[in-house]
């Protein structure tokens, strides 16, 4: 497992994309979340809470939930690689125990996936706090609350990436498994919470999880009222965690257990 693990771990190294990864992390959290503060939430379409509330800086910072495609894209590219450059065959031959392969990904690439939030976020508190300053706005959240909830935040991309790994595992094919990573996060979860009934088990989807963990209700509201039906409650940011969690783990071991007799080449 050491051994897998380090493999990986050079293997990632010796890439550009997770160079390209951090850039795009720089700019998709100390560009937007600062452009989002500079023009301030009360001037959005429709308005929302001032920076002088603790609502309107939650909204700003929610909308980092909008990226959670990177990491997963990332993730997924991790193990579609494999099947696309046609190394699996040799990775399966060094380690004919998918399930040790699969682990030394998920732990590489849950480190990187975590690397990649923590630079993500480094870069929305500047943009935060920079535009802030510029302003001359006091936020509606203390400092500490701020990094907690940034914290939280680089979790949530940490958790997308293993998440992207196990559907890349359990996808094959390359074009496919993005799609429906993508395809779920921007378009199948907002059908489903469009139905009435189905929408109160938003809180048990990955994107609900994402929301409690990361405190953000602002679609969560904005659907209610559209629908006409009462804000669904999310769950504790430490129950968002867990599930978000939970849905990793559990698409890792289905991959795991329903290729185990398929051919690799």
């Amino acid at each position: 497992m050491n051994a897998l693990i380090k493999a990986e771990f050079r293997r990632l190294l010796a890439t550009r994309m997770w160079l390209w990864a951090l850039l795009t992390a720089v700019v998709l959290g100390g560009g937007m979340v600062g452009l989002l503060t500079a023009v301030g939430p009360e001037n959005f379409s429709p308005p929302m809470p001032g920076l002088e509330t603790e609502e309107g800086v939650l909204s700003v910072f929610g909308m980092l939930g909008f990226t959670v495609f990177v990491p997963a894209a990332l993730g997924t590219l991790a193990m579609t690689s494999e099947y696309r450059h046609r190394t699996a065959t040799f990775t399966f031959l060094f380690a004919p125990q998918r399930w040790q392969v699969l682990t030394a990904k998920l732990v590489t690439f849950g480190v990187a996936g975590l690397v990649y939030g923590l630079v993500q976020t480094a870069g929305a508190g500047a943009g935060f706090f920079g535009a802030l300053a510029a302003r001359g706005v006091t936020p509606g959240l203390a400092t500490g609350t701020v990094i907690e909830l940034l914290l939280r935040l680089a979790l949530t991309m940490a958790v997308y990436t293993l998440l992207g790994v196990a559907m890349g595992a359990l996808i094959r094919n390359q074009i496919v498994a993005l799609a429906v990573v993508i395809g779920y996060l921007y378009m199948g979860e907002l059908i489903l919470m469009m139905i009435p009934g189905v929408n109160l088990l938003y809180p048990l989807l990955p994107g609900g999880a994402t929301a409690s963990l990361t405190s953000f209700t602002y679609l969560a509201d904005v659907l209610a009222d559209e629908l006409s039906t009462s804000p669904v409650s999310l769950l504790s940011p430490v129950g968002g965690g867990l599930l978000l969690a939970g849905y990793a783990l559990v698409a890792a071991a289905v991959a795991v257990l329903v290729p185990m007799r398929r051919d690799v080449a």
